[in-house]
């Protein structure tokens, strides 16, 4: 069954933040290609987007993971910077850095082999981290999906390079 933007709606209602009808209709909702949306893919809301900063709220639904990638240096210009803040759930962020003996969650078992960053962040509603540019990283929700808040240096999705070749 495809993701409704409703559904996504549900989730932001559950972490106590409010989008208008038209805000609805523009929630995006990215399954980059794999066609197994439940298991990869993320659904957003942009609130703000500039050549200075963005902001955005990000859903995973119950084991729906984002899959690994980084944000290179676009036109002279730093990668983008990102502070992910969980609301709702659980996400496990996973960053370059000293591998976490045990994961606490897996991707996939077809796409492992695609995943190569293994520093383990677990967010909890009010817990933050700041993804430096250029940074390695992947992440999924825990058992009753997760709610994130996005803050950023300018977001340009196109130029964000992906581990995986099939994205």
């Amino acid at each position: 069954m495809g993701i409704t933007k409703e559904e996504v709606n549900s989730y932001y209602q559950k972490a106590g933040i409010v989008l208008t009808d038209e805000e609805v209709d523009q929630i995006q909702l990215m399954d980059y290609g794999l066609g197994k949306e439940r298991k990869v893919g993320l659904q957003l809301f942009v609130y703000v987007n500039t050549d200075r900063y963005c902001s955005k709220e990000l859903v995973l639904f119950p084991g729906q993971t984002c899959p690994e990638h980084r944000h290179p240096p676009v036109d002279g210009q730093e990668g983008k910077q990102e502070t992910f803040r969980c609301r709702y759930g659980k996400v496990y962020l996973y960053v370059e850095g000293e591998k976490t003996p045990l994961p606490k969650v897996l991707p996939p078992q077809e796409d492992r082999e695609h995943y190569t960053v293994w520093h383990e962040i677990e967010l909890e509603p009010g817990g933050q981290y700041t993804i430096p540019p250029n940074t390695k990283h992947w992440f999924q929700a825990g058992e009753e999906g997760a709610v994130v808040t996005e803050m950023s240096s300018t977001s340009t999705d196109k130029h964000d390079i992906f581990t995986d070749p099939r994205i």
